[in-house]
């Protein structure tokens, strides 16, 4: 019987503490078996000290050195026996490109995620396991 691999967007972000200030938020839990996998990307933070600029366009802080954008992916855990989420203590690292340094992005960083998800997909279906990592190399 061939397994496929169950995906299923959601409407949260799936890791970054500041995450309810980005503007950009995706999350999208794979599931193959018994390994479930999130793979979050979070972007274009509001910077709440300067908003805006004198021309009133929106102002954003970088989310980390030289980004605007990140991907990162994560084992799942269950919570409250309602759903899976990430466990950011379980990354799980992948080859794909993972951040991106301009603001003006989110349609690059929609793409940086479909290719993150397709490459967990495609490793999954080939027998990775995506072993957790104990410490981000990120």
């Amino acid at each position: 019987m061939k397994v496929e691999v169950t995906r299923t967007e959601r409407g949260w972000a799936g890791h970054f503490i500041c995450a309810d200030d980005c503007l950009f938020r995706r999350n999208t839990l794979l599931e193959y078996g018994e390994t479930k996998i999130v793979v979050s990307t979070v972007g274009l933070m509001i910077d709440h000290f300067k908003n805006k600029d004198k021309n009133g366009k929106m102002k954003f802080s970088q989310i980390g050195c030289g980004r605007n954008f990140e991907t990162m992916a994560f084992h799942a855990q269950r919570v409250d026996d309602r759903y899976w989420d990430a466990d950011v203590s379980k990354q799980v690292n992948f080859d794909s490109e993972w951040m991106i340094a301009e603001e003006d992005a989110d349609d690059r960083a929609n793409d940086m995620h479909e290719k993150v998800v397709d490459e967990i997909i495609e490793g999954l279906k080939s027998g990775n396991e995506y072993k957790a990592e104990k410490e981000s190399s990120r």
